[in-house]
């Protein structure tokens, strides 16, 4: 385990260093810059700008230099957020972001999973079709629709729930965890189903069954420990991407979080906070993969991590 634990971790410096280096080659190919948009300055303003933060350098010496302050932990200076860190900026908008982001997993693993099992309990059955059906309409509707449906039903029409996040209130999560968990509880309640049918045709689930166990102990002791591991593996990614902060719900209900920050950084040419919010993503995701093979192992004995 702990040699496993050592590779993946030498595995992950690796891919956040690819991820690093490639996104930043990749901005400075795209035409234009942070402070290209800012007509109000003349053009010896500009250049001024760019030699404060060093963006008149060679890009290669850039690119040594930034790598080198991202090892010891620093992203460097917001070039639109002025005076404030990326580090900072990350630190105050990524709670927001996860807290959503952690209940919307929730609530998608405690609807999605109860959900695909009773379509596999019940195949070809009308509460089957009727889970099928749902579940595809919510893989089919893009993101920002759900947004808008909420919104308008239970923002404007019925005036029960706010528009804007607000304060941060229990009533203000609401509908974004809603919008954020709806694609993936369809499609874990689709993934669950899939993968209960194939356990439930197994010999072992079949024997269980003729030895005179209950389907309860069945179901529950071996059937869903085996069905449940897709659903693992999928989680991981999602988990990451979600408390990130999911960039079309938290630009709808103007939510502080990081998301809305990453996409301002992308409009803005934020070099920078591109580069430190992609880091942190990618390092996150690298670390949930790493805890899902570890959940594995739990979930089912037999498998060994090598």
């Amino acid at each position: 385990m702990i040699k496993y634990i050592l590779k993946r971790l030498v595995m992950a410096i690796v891919t956040i260093f690819v991820v690093a280096t490639l996104t930043f080659f990749l901005m400075n190919t795209v035409p234009g810059g942070p402070f290209t948009a800012e007509k109000s300055i003349s053009e010896q303003a500009r250049k001024n700008l760019e030699a404060k933060y060093g963006l008149d350098k060679p890009i290669m010496q850039r690119y040594v230099t930034y790598i080198t302050d991202a090892l010891h932990g620093d992203f460097g200076i917001s070039l639109k957020q002025r005076g404030r860190t990326v580090s900072s900026i990350i630190a105050t908008k990524f709670p927001v972001s996860a807290k959503i982001g952690g209940i919307s997993v929730l609530v998608a693993l405690i609807l999605g999973i109860p959900l695909g099992c009773i379509a596999a309990l019940n195949r070809g059955k009308i509460l089957d079709n009727i889970i099928i059906v749902l579940a595809t309409f919510g893989i089919a509707v893009p993101g920002f629709v759900v947004c808008t449906m909420l919104l308008y039903f239970l923002g404007v029409k019925l005036q029960v729930l706010p528009t804007t996040f607000g304060d941060g209130s229990w009533t203000h999560f609401i509908m974004p965890v809603l919008s954020i968990a709806f694609y993936p509880t369809a499609y874990i309640a689709r993934l669950m189903r899939s993968s209960m049918l194939d356990v439930l045709g197994q010999d072992y689930m079949r024997t269980a069954k003729a030895k005179g166990v209950s389907q309860f102990v069945s179901l529950f002791k071996h059937a869903l420990r085996n069905a449940v591991l897709p659903v693992v593996t999928y989680v991981g990614p999602m988990l990451a991407y979600t408390i990130t902060g999911s960039f079309i719900v938290e630009k709808v209900f103007t939510i502080p979080g990081l998301g809305r920050e990453f996409i301002s950084s992308v409009l803005n040419r934020d070099y920078t906070m591109i580069m430190g919010t992609t880091i942190f993503l990618a390092s996150l995701m690298v670390f949930i993969n790493v805890l899902v093979d570890i959940v594995y192992t739990i979930i089912d004995p037999r498998i060994k991590l090598k």
